[in-house]
């Protein structure tokens, strides 16, 4: 008899569906086909176990189970729930009321037949949904993520045996259903971080804020303790919330990463990933045999927030070069190439020196000479070039910290950058792939970010008195074109220019000596 169901393969962040028959007959041993790699092909012991602990019994005949197409490779431990049941019903042990073919099922089943959670349940979700399957029958610990996916049963079992019983009709099982647009904006303002513990800076907040405004990339450079990784972990709190679009776009990458907690449904609130400088290049931008996303995917409509940015190996940042053009990153293999967004705000800090403490208003020096050219040149100029806004950072005094001021919350802030972004919006409209300022390409830079000629002298004498280099130019237009933003100035004025050149500090060449 054969018996027959669905489950589903993802690759990057698309689902593809998998269709898997089972028959059983004469002859004897277990056969699995369809290009299925280890973790699939040792579902039969799993498979077996959980059988047995529900007083069901593995058929001692010929059993064959078929995963097509079968030029696809299958991966993973999450097509044990669909194998266990259609032996099931191949072998007659279950009588389902309850049509496999409407479903797509999927889950790994532990020895005593409980299900363990899975990879990639949105992606699958979506694809069923969208090829109109009536329902998804997964582990409990995975249905919220499924269930922000209208017009689809999501059905969380528990065990091997509460499936079962389900397809059987002799158990209950309420379809699981979220209000994804109350869930979603009921915690899209949940920030833990907020800019209103921060005394002082004042001047550091002001870049973020601009950098919030345009999408532009952010370095600070200043001594150990000056508040780098405090001030880069409270940027989320001022960017625009995110869309309900672009939440699900975050939740599907989580999801086939595995990063979503027990319970969790949707990812509301705008990533902040910090990865270690020990990172690896396939960690960073994503790889691996089966590809999966890296960090910079994870990090996709929020923050990648690089601390001690020198200290991080040269081949690791400079693959990052074309995801922070392109916003997006393909890897290929031999048969197929994926492709994950990595469209991210860099934020990235540094000390001016190996001890830290070079232009420190207090502390010397100790670097021998040259030390400080040779630190900044472990960052390369293409990768400086990405990077609109460069900051120092100085130590807050003690009446600063001990300040009793009500400093400006985050809030307020991002109430400033959302209307900044909305002329942006307005502006580029029509134009594909260009969302704000810092996304313009050259052409674009010198349509919309012209200047007078008392703002081309003020540039020219900036670029010739300070030392600038020429990739300066157009990231200081940009960033004028932001500031003008949000003053909601149509025109980039002379202020607009001379705060945005101040932004260039890398740039001077007489900045390290």
């Amino acid at each position: 008899m054969l018996a027959k169901t669905f489950g589903s393969a993802v690759y990057g962040v698309s689902a593809t569906m998998i269709t898997i028959e089972v028959t059983v007959g004469q002859g004897m041993r277990f056969f699995m086909v369809g290009l299925a790699d280890s973790a699939v092909k040792e579902s039969e012991q799993r498979v077996e176990a959980s059988l047995k602990f529900f007083n069901y019994r593995m058929p001692r005949q010929k059993v064959v189970v078929n995963l097509a197409p079968a030029d696809i490779r299958k991966e993973g431990s999450a097509y044990d729930l669909p194998i266990a049941l259609c032996v099931l019903q191949s072998s007659e042990q279950m009588q389902p009321e309850r049509n496999l073919e409407q479903y797509v099922i999927m889950g790994e089943l532990s020895l005593d037949g409980k299900l363990r959670p899975i990879k990639g349940v949105l992606p699958i979700a979506v694809e069923a949904r969208k090829q109109g399957f009536k329902g998804f029958i997964l582990p409990a610990e995975n249905a919220h993520e499924a269930a922000i996916v209208n017009q689809l049963d999501v059905i969380g079992v528990e065990t091997l045996q509460d499936a079962v019983e389900y397809l059987e009709g002799k158990k209950h099982i309420e379809p699981l259903q979220i209000d994804t647009r109350d869930l979603f904006f009921n915690t899209v303002n949940d920030y833990e971080a907020d800019f209103e513990h921060v005394q002082g800076q004042e001047n550091i907040k002001r870049a973020l804020e601009i950098a919030a405004a345009g999408g532009h990339n952010v370095i600070m450079i200043g001594p150990p303790g000056a508040g780098k990784t405090m001030l880069a972990k409270r940027l989320p709190s001022i960017l625009p919330p995110l869309t309900l679009v672009e939440a699900l776009e975050t939740t599907k990458i989580h999801s086939v990463a595995g990063k979503l907690g027990k319970q969790s449904s949707l990812v509301s609130r705008r990533p902040f990933r910090s990865p270690h400088h020990t990172v690896s290049d396939a960690a960073l931008v994503g790889g691996g045999s089966f590809p999966q996303p890296g960090e910079i995917s994870l990090a996709h409509n929020g923050v990648l927030f690089l601390d001690e940015l020198p200290e991080y190996k040269r081949s690791a940042l400079e693959v990052m070069r074309q995801p922070l053009e392109e916003r997006k990153v393909t890897i290929s293999r031999t048969k197929w190439a994926v492709e994950f967004p990595a469209n991210f705000m860099l934020i990235a800090s540094m000390n001016p020196c190996p001890c830290g403490y070079y232009n420190h208003p207090d502390k010397e020096c100790v670097c021998p000479p040259g030390a400080v050219q040779r630190y900044l040149n472990k960052i390369s100029g293409p990768l400086l070039d990405r990077i609109d806004l460069h900051v120092e950072v100085t130590p807050v005094s003690f009446d600063q910290i001990a300040s009793t001021r009500r400093t400006e919350a985050s809030g307020q802030i991002r109430e400033r950058v959302i209307k900044a972004r909305e002329i942006q919006t307005e502006r580029f409209k029509g134009q594909a792939g260009v969302y704000c300022n810092a996304m313009m390409p050259s052409q674009m830079v010198k349509e919309i970010c012209q200047i007078s000629d008392a703002g081309k002298a003020l540039l020219k004498t900036a670029m010739e008195r300070l030392g600038l280099s020429a990739r300066a130019y157009d990231r200081i237009l940009k960033v004028s074109r932001t500031i003008a933003d949000l003053s909601a100035s149509p025109d980039i004025k002379i202020e607009h220019l001379a705060e945005a050149i101040q932004y260039r500090s890398l740039d001077r060449e007489s900045w390290a000596g």
